[in-house]
């Protein structure tokens, strides 16, 4: 039932955008395999093989570290509202953090945000699709804006210190090469 492309068709686009949530996959040569959902409008499709998403602060950092280490990346959307269907991108992603040269000009293509930590610039290598009949159906309320609020009474100072704390390593201790003022 699954189907793989070389590239990202105007139905994957399509579908990509109209969906609330991703998850992110990623692992380093060794340690612990993550998987984490992400949200917002924090991922544009840029062209056949390319994606780019944001990353927000949170409280790991674990696809920077693992990109050091290995560069693959794997993004999977489920169809949980209308339309039953598993979409999967496999690829590699280039890490850029603030102090890179294009940070600020992909992350104009997202809303504002003292949050911002990284962005993920994918090659999507292949596209699968599957049939995702029994993924749940459910029904979208809203986003949240908990940590929008968080950001926000963080401030860029505390967002730095956040990030010097919590986010300089993976839970396996790789460096995640962000940077702090902190």
């Amino acid at each position: 039932m699954a189907k793989q492309f070389d590239t990202i068709t105007d139905d994957h686009r399509q579908f990509i955008e109209a969906q609330h949530m991703f998850f992110c996959g990623s692992a380093a040569v060794d340690g612990r395999v993550n998987v984490s959902p992400k949200g917002m409008d924090s991922l544009r499709v840029m062209g056949p093989n390319r994606i780019v998403w944001r990353n927000l602060t949170g409280s790991g950092n674990e696809t920077a570290g693992h990109l050091k280490s290995v560069n693959r990346m794997t993004l999977m959307w489920c169809g949980f509202e209308v339309r039953p269907l598993i979409l999967r991108a496999y690829g590699t992603a280039r890490t850029l953090h603030p102090r890179d040269a294009e940070f600020a000009g992909l992350n104009a293509a997202f809303p504002p945000s003292d949050g911002a930590r990284q962005i993920y610039d994918m090659t999507v290598e292949m596209m699968q699709t599957s049939c995702g009949y029994a993924v749940p159906q459910f029904d979208f309320a809203q986003d949240r804006e908990v940590l929008t609020a968080w950001t926000e009474t963080k401030g860029p100072e505390g967002i730095a210190q956040y990030w010097h704390d919590k986010n300089r390593t993976t839970l396996d201790g790789h460096p995640t090469d962000i940077l702090t003022d902190a």
